[in-house]
């Protein structure tokens, strides 16, 4: 299942994608009423966008306008509405996206050519570990996509190991969707209760919410650990609810695939320009063929680098790479800029931590400070002093350490409205 779009020149991606974009314009002027607003008032002619290169003269949409004007964005009447999705609020409060028929059939789609993309086909047999209730896109678009796909489903749900392996043992799945951290969980719970779990039926598993890769393409920590215990196939993929579209990984592990009958990016600079190829730029999205709420140059707020060099799998389309962090999430500590990640690779690397919370929050003297609460069997002055001295040797500063128990570190990092682990807390004077 390879598009034919995503195996054409770029040139010939361009001029598609150009003629998408014009009659995305369109639909917007008449049906959206924040973007007929925003026109009219920035004396934006759309007729005169003809060029990729020319939306760069056009004002970019922030995660606050939804925030502050959600109905506006919604181009469809209520009857059309199908399905209401809410954001996680990661970065700010949750919005609600409005998805009507033709839309759930696009997320679909997207999946299908994603999963195809991780060479999954008919004859897999899909385990979902992610919720599909609470308003969460991810889930159903992976239910679809396989569904699309004509695969099998089996839908477990988040959590309860026992169940999971249940469901391993009578039916056989041969892909899990899965945050990665899960899958440690599940290796250990089948240790501990010896279940022989490298000749399970699971062949692969397809990754979301934690990356697998480092910047150079190479296993993060996290990937190698569970690779030295089960050695399955890994695919890193990066999505969000606004965009409605996955960057895949295909096998040969080198960027999520992005696919240009869906979406237009562009990555930007602190000015809203684009940045020269090979630069880090935040990821900024305009959606094709979306009915009920598209948008256009909508900031992700994750700063990622792009590939566009043709890949062995046969795709000619942009790769992106792992998000080095989220631009509202960089810490300034103690004269280093960090972001989150790279605090996520030491500690998954340092045996013994079960679990973790990063607190960031403005001291007495207004600079930031970070506090890293830890769940573990080993705690103690000792203990701590390893922590920190992974810390200085990674990254030159050592950040203050707090041990806890495993139980009260997972009610902090999984609080009831959530759906997904909240190990950033920003606590921060804005």
């Amino acid at each position: 299942m390879l598009p034919e779009i995503e195996t054409q020149s770029r040139e010939i991606i361009k001029r598609f994608q150009e003629q998408k974009l014009q009659e995305h314009l369109k639909y917007l002027k008449s049906r959206s009423g924040f973007y007929k607003r925003l026109f009219e008032n920035n004396n934006i002619n759309i007729d005169k966008v003809r060029r990729l290169e020319d939306l760069e003269y056009m004002p970019v949409t922030k995660k606050a306008d939804i925030q502050l004007h959600n109905e506006d964005f919604i181009c469809v009447e209520k009857r059309k509405v199908i399905d209401y999705i809410t954001t996680s609020g990661t970065l700010g409060d949750p919005v609600t996206f409005a998805m009507t028929d033709n839309d759930l059939d696009r997320l679909a789609y997207n999946e299908a050519v994603s999963f195809a993309c991780a060479g999954c086909t008919a004859d897999d047999i899909f385990q979902l570990t992610t919720t599909i209730d609470k308003r969460f896109m991810a889930g159903l678009a992976y239910f679809l996509g396989a569904r699309k796909l004509g695969a099998g489903i089996v839908r477990v749900g988040a959590g309860i190991p026992e169940l999971q392996w249940d469901s391993i043992k009578r039916i056989n799945p041969t892909v899990l969707i899965a945050v990665p951290s899960f899958i440690l969980k599940l290796i250990e719970y089948a240790e501990e209760r010896g279940i022989d779990y490298r000749r399970s039926s699971i062949k692969k598993a397809v990754c979301i919410g934690e990356s697998l890769r480092n910047p150079d393409f190479g296993l993060s920590t996290l990937a190698q650990r569970i690779k030295e215990k089960w050695d399955i196939e890994l695919f890193s993929t990066y999505a969000s609810t606004e965009m409605g579209t996955a960057f895949t990984e295909c096998p040969q592990g080198r960027g999520g695939h992005h696919h240009p009958e869906l979406i237009i990016v562009e990555l930007l600079d602190d000015k809203d320009k684009v940045v020269p190829e090979g630069e880090p730029g935040e990821v900024t999205i305009t959606t094709i063929g979306v009915e009920g709420m598209p948008l256009l140059r909508f900031k992700t707020g994750d700063i990622c680098n792009a590939f566009y060099e043709p890949c062995e799998c046969g795709r000619t389309t942009m790769r992106l790479g792992v998000v080095i962090g989220r631009k509202q999430q960089m810490i300034k500590f103690k004269g280093t800029s960090l972001y989150p990640p790279a605090l996520y690779d030491i500690l998954a690397e340092i045996p013994g931590i079960k679990n973790y919370v990063i607190e960031v929050y403005t001291n007495d003297i207004g600079t930031d400070e970070i506090l890293i609460r830890i769940g573990s069997d080993k705690a103690g002055e000792d203990f701590e002093k390893t922590i920190k001295d992974h810390f200085r040797a990674k990254i030159r500063v050592s950040p203050q350490v707090v041990f806890d128990t495993v139980e009260n570190i997972q009610k902090i990092a999984y609080p009831e409205i959530n759906r997904k682990p909240q190990t950033f807390i920003d606590k921060r004077k804005m």
